[in-house]
């Protein structure tokens, strides 16, 4: 597997809803858990983890050339229900 940094520039959507939900969850817990415990790894883990579920993109996976998003949320208009 080769890491692209031409890709990492690029800012596209590549971060599902489903892990984009993980990531906040995750980030928001880790920057709870900072507050007591005083850790700049774990604010920073955190920091990073809402960061890329909020936007929705995320570097390393630009430079490895990986996509968690779905056929739908890949900027396709939503179907009609």
């Amino acid at each position: 597997m080769s890491f692209d940094y031409k890709r990492m520039i690029k800012f596209e959507h590549n971060v599902g809803a489903k892990e984009a939900k993980m990531r906040m969850m995750a980030g928001s817990a880790a920057l709870l858990i900072s507050i007591f415990t005083a850790s700049i790894i774990l604010l920073l883990l955190g920091l990073v983890l809402v960061a890329t579920g909020y936007s929705g993109w995320c570097p390393a996976y630009s430079g490895m050339n990986k996509n968690t998003c779905g056929a739908d949320e890949a900027g396709a208009p939503p179907a009609a229900e």
